[in-house]
Formats: C-alpha cells, sequence, structure tokens
C-alpha cells in the first residue's frame, strides 16, 4: 500500500516528542501569550518545489488547522524579508526543511536553514528534514549536484568563509536527522 508523504508528514510530526501541533481557532486577531504565531515554518528552495510538493503540503498543514508559514503568503510586499524570515523562525514551533538538487544554490535557503539548526540546538526546536529528489548524504557531504551548487554559491561568499562554515555545518547536521527521502517520479 503506497502512502501519501504529505499525510506521513504530518503523522511523523505528530509522533515528535513535544509537539502540540494542534489546530487554533481561525480569528487572525486570536493570540495567546503562551503560544507561538506558527507552528510550522516551511524552508524551500521555490524554483524546485513551490508549485509541486510544497505547495501541496502547505494546502495539506493548513486544511489541517496547522498555522504555516510560507514565504509567499506571509510575507507583504515593502517589508523587509530577511527580518520577516528570522521573525516567522522565531515564532514557529517546528521547521519543516525540503531540501532539493538547487536548494544550496540560495543563501536565503542556507541562512534560513542556519537559523532553523541553531534554534535546534539553543531551544529544542523541532526540525523535521525532507529530502525531496536529493540524496541525504550529498547534502550532507555536499557532492553531488547539490555540492556544484554549494560550491559555486561558497565562492561567492568566499570572504565569508564563517558564513559558509554555518552552511556546511548546519547541512550535514541536518542530514544526519530523523528524515523523509522522496524521489520525484
Amino acid at each position: 500500500m503506497a502512502f501519501n508523504p504529505v499525510t506521513l508528514i504530518l503523522f511523523f510530526l505528530s509522533l515528535i516528542p513535544g509537539a502540540t501541533l494542534t489546530p487554533r481557532t481561525c480569528d487572525p486577531s486570536f493570540r495567546d501569550p503562551g503560544l507561538t504565531t506558527y507552528d510550522v515554518f516551511l524552508s524551500f528552495r521555490g524554483g524546485d518545489t513551490r508549485q509541486h510538493f510544497t505547495d501541496h503540503l502547505y494546502k495539506a498543514l493548513t486544511r489541517a488547522g496547522i498555522p504555516t508559514f510560507r514565504d509567499d503568503d506571509e510575507i507583504r510586499i515593502g517589508e523587509n524579508i530577511e527580518l520577516e524570515i528570522q521573525k516567522a523562525i522565531q515564532e514557529s514551533k517546528s521547521s519543516i526543511i525540503v531540501f532539493s538538487k538547487n536548494y544550496s544554490s540560495s543563501r536565503w535557503c542556507l541562512d534560513e536553514l542556519s537559523m532553523i539548526m541553531e534554534r535546534r540546538r539553543t531551544v529544542g526546536h523541532i526540525v523535521f528534514p525532507v529530502f525531496y529528489d536529493v540524496d541525504p548524504s550529498e547534502v550532507g557531504k555536499q557532492t553531488g549536484q547539490f555540492g556544484e551548487e554549494f560550491a559555486k554559491l561558497g565562492k561567492r561568499f568566499k570572504y565569508q568563509m564563517e558564513r559558509v562554515e554555518g552552511w556546511r555545518r548546519a547541512l550535514k547536521e541536518a542530514a544526519n536527522m530523523e528524515r523523509m527521502v522522496l524521489e520525484d517520479s
């Protein structure tokens, strides 16, 4: 029996110790000071998965009543994108990182990843990596097409080696976590 990957992700999220991914009221003015703004922050490379897997995942999460941050739905024109992303990560209980072949070609994605993994280390932020048509070992070791894209980006940031090394550490850490691997069929 084949399972829908989105359904599996929802199921796995429900099994994570400490996760309380429960639907909240639909009233946008509702703010419980003890709760975060989002249950899930989605990190993904738009060109690879926005119109496919990530869109399906986002719709399933929102249909289930799970407040989810996706950059193209939550950031208004004129806002500082970087600050809004940082704020959303800080205000999220968990993150789903959808790694794809071109994820490492985006400094935005890698900066998000670094912030997410830092929160994981410091406050126990829940992280669920999904490897969409990319091998986790290529992500962790920065090899294959994923590694080629990372190397190109690394050359652009050759004077910011601390940042590049932070990306490398975050990639390796995420690749070694419990995860889901999906192939584009």
